[in-house]
């Protein structure tokens, strides 16, 4: 393909609350068996982009081991690769990533050195599946200087998280307001932009010259009225996780029969790093409907309408309804766990009750498993 990739996986969010205390927003688990990268990278190299950037920096650690091989996105080619570009100490620099265009400045020279025309810029905390391609061939032929791919959003939809377009009849943008406070319009950008690389590189500089360090506000609204900039329509599932409620939602999407189908039985796939580990097992006692059970989970009790990822033990007599738990959490005999969300590797002793009651909570217990 003519472009290179950037995923942008660095920022903090603080609507995820004490799930970003750990990992990066990119890095949370969705669907059981993937991270939130995943859906990205996976387009990525289903589009043909042989040459993609991940740019992190907050909480990079589980990020990082997520991705320390190229060969499960299929990037570990002699042309081309996965690259991890972390915020480096220069002669010329000493501080870290300020915003997403600063980000991209840091790592100018990558982008310089890269020969490909065009590239697809991506978040890393989207749940979508996209051909990149099309974009591009849309791209090309509006003559447009960038390209931003639009989704328009349910009536009724809290859109303050997003950046609202308009749109005219010809597709270019009209008006682009950054998580407006009260807005009528549904059409909001899905953080996913296609621009011309030498065009990419002159803004950018042009950015650092003023300190400016924000790509939407200082690319993106500032130029909205002198650069061709055109909006994409999206019309597959398209979710941002970037808050506990989306979060919540998304992995709630995926018990439904047609969401899970789309993601996992349609062409193209989703690929992400795989575990050997053992199939779930579910004991005598065990009682499960309507819900995704990942790989390694040992089941004694009832589980309901949740999303159970990988290494889970659930106890005799426990009862999990509306929920999420996350990687490697032992639930101990007779616990019960409705809409809430239990963080990786945490202990819940036996009998033990949380309960969402006022919206999701977000449960989190000591560990002492691993305690010498």
């Amino acid at each position: 393909m003519r472009a290179i990739g950037i995923i942008l996986a660095g920022g903090s969010n603080h609507r995820m609350r004490e799930l970003s205390q750990k990992r990066a927003v990119a890095a949370m688990p969705v669907a059981g068996s993937y991270r939130s990268i995943d859906f990205a990278l996976s387009n990525m190299s289903n589009s043909h982009i042989q040459k993609v950037a991940v740019l992190t920096q907050y909480n990079a650690r589980s990020l990082n081991e997520h991705l320390n091989s190229a060969k499960w996105w299929d990037f570990g080619r002699k042309q081309g690769g996965l690259y991890i570009l972390t915020p480096t100490i220069t002669a010329d620099n000493s501080v870290w990533y300020r915003g997403t265009a600063d980000s991209i400045y840091q790592n100018l020279d990558w982008l310089k050195q890269s020969h490909e025309p065009y590239v697809v810029l991506a978040s890393g905390d989207g749940v979508y599946k996209m051909d990149y391609n099309k974009i591009l061939e849309y791209h090309i032929e509006k003559k447009a200087d960038i390209t931003v791919v639009c989704k328009e959003m349910e009536a009724g939809t809290d859109v303050s998280r997003f950046g609202v377009v308009r749109l005219a009849s010809d597709g270019r943008l009209e008006d682009f307001e950054e998580k407006p406070m009260a807005t009528d319009k549904t059409t909001i950008s899905c953080g996913i932009y296609v621009v011309r690389r030498r065009q990419l590189i002159e803004l950018i500089e042009k950015c650092a010259q003023e300190e400016r360090y924000d790509f939407v506000q200082d690319i993106l609204i500032r130029y909205k009225n002198l650069k061709r900039i055109y909006g994409y329509m999206m019309k597959d599932y398209w979710s941002s996780i970037a808050s506990v409620e989306s979060y919540y939602q998304t992995n709630m999407d995926f018990l439904k029969r047609e969401v899970r189908d789309y993601f996992t039985r349609q062409y193209p796939d989703i690929y992400s790093k795989v575990l050997d580990l053992p199939p779930a097992k579910y004991n005598l006692g065990a009682n499960v409907k309507n819900s995704l059970v990942s790989s390694g989970c040992i089941i004694n009790g009832t589980v309901e309408n949740s999303v159970i990822f990988k290494k889970v033990f659930v106890g005799n007599n426990c009862v999990i309804k509306n929920s999420i738990i996350m990687n490697d959490v032992y639930l101990g005999d007779n616990t019960y766990i409705e809409n809430c969300i239990v963080e990786s590797r945490d202990t819940i002793r036996a009998n033990s009750r949380y309960v969402g009651e006022d919206g999701i909570k977000i449960v989190l217990e000591k560990n002492e498993r691993y305690v010498i």
